[in-house]
């Protein structure tokens, strides 16, 4: 699985702080959760930790559960 990529955060002065990932919001946390979120994210994998708190993390299962026969289009389309 590779490696969680082109996540960037900005903190605002409202103590608020916008993650995005290749340029597109994907998430916005404010008060007590921005402040982990920062204390998180300086202290380890910036990219992994993002990934994880925007919900963007794969588990490496979702290539294998699409090819699943359950999960195939009925009628061989």
């Amino acid at each position: 699985m590779p490696k969680p990529s082109g996540f960037l955060y900005e903190q605002h002065a409202d103590a608020s702080v916008t993650i995005t990932h290749h340029g597109r919001p994907a998430g916005t946390l404010r008060g007590g959760r921005a402040e982990k979120f920062l204390a998180e994210v300086t202290s380890g994998d910036a990219q992994l930790v993002m990934a994880r708190w925007t919900g963007a993390y794969k588990h490496g299962n979702e290539r294998a559960a699409r090819n699943h026969p359950r999960n195939r289009p009925v009628g061989g389309r």
